[in-house]
């Protein structure tokens, strides 16, 4: 009988353990839908640079990476607006400030040598969407999954498996300009129509919360 009941509180031991984790990513995922709107700002940047690099006149390589520059740097620049606005209100996203940071440090790079050469583009590229892919990764596993986690976690793949594809069959020096532009169309087409599904859903999350929270205190 005893070791039954020992038996017994096991599973219960570890449910107990459970709970918290998953009051925290519960918390953790509704300051992220509070912050719905920054997310969907990060898709329409990145069909803004597809629609840029679609409508440019005369593509040159030195065009595209000003573009793609300027693309990464508002892009880094949300990402650390929505892990900031969600750490305001006690969330933990240092994943998001991380990653808004990488971005930041690549569009430097870019601006401090501006004439680089198409492999070394290249090769910053595929190193950067790697490591904003990981930490994409690493951010998914905080958000519950009715807020979108397999989402945000195909958001990360999409980077990261675009940097490997970057750095193995790439554009080369002797590459045409315009190949260069749609292989920049090829990350942020479904990276932005990503972050814009997994905008509506945080959204519609917020929303239910309201809601509930508005009839529970009537």
């Amino acid at each position: 009988m005893e070791m039954a009941s020992v038996r017994g509180s096991v599973p219960s031991g570890r449910q107990a353990e459970a709970r918290p984790r998953n009051s925290r990513s519960a918390a953790m995922s509704a300051g992220l839908a509070r912050n719905w709107w920054v997310v969907g700002l990060r898709g329409l940047v990145g069909a803004a640079l597809i629609a840029a690099v679609l409508l440019l006149p005369r593509p040159t390589l030195a065009a595209f990476i000003l573009m793609f520059t300027a693309y990464v740097a508002a892009d880094g620049a949300l990402a650390i607006v929505s892990g900031l606005r969600a750490m305001q209100r006690g969330d933990v996203w240092h994943t998001l400030i991380f990653e808004g940071a990488v971005n930041l440090i690549l569009a430097g790079t870019v601006l401090v040598w501006p004439a680089m050469a198409a492999a070394a583009f290249v090769r910053l590229l595929s190193a950067w969407a790697i490591v904003t892919g990981a930490l994409l990764l690493a951010a998914a596993r905080r958000l519950a999954r009715s807020y979108g986690r397999w989402l945000l976690a195909a958001a990360g793949f999409i980077s990261g498996a675009w940097g490997a594809l970057m750095a193995a069959v790439g554009p080369t020096s002797a590459s045409a300009p315009e190949t260069m532009g749609w292989w920049l169309i090829g990350y942020a087409l479904p990276f932005a129509a990503t972050l814009l599904v997994l905008t509506g859903l945080l959204q519609r999350r917020h929303e239910q919360s309201s809601a509930a929270a508005v009839s529970g205190s009537a």
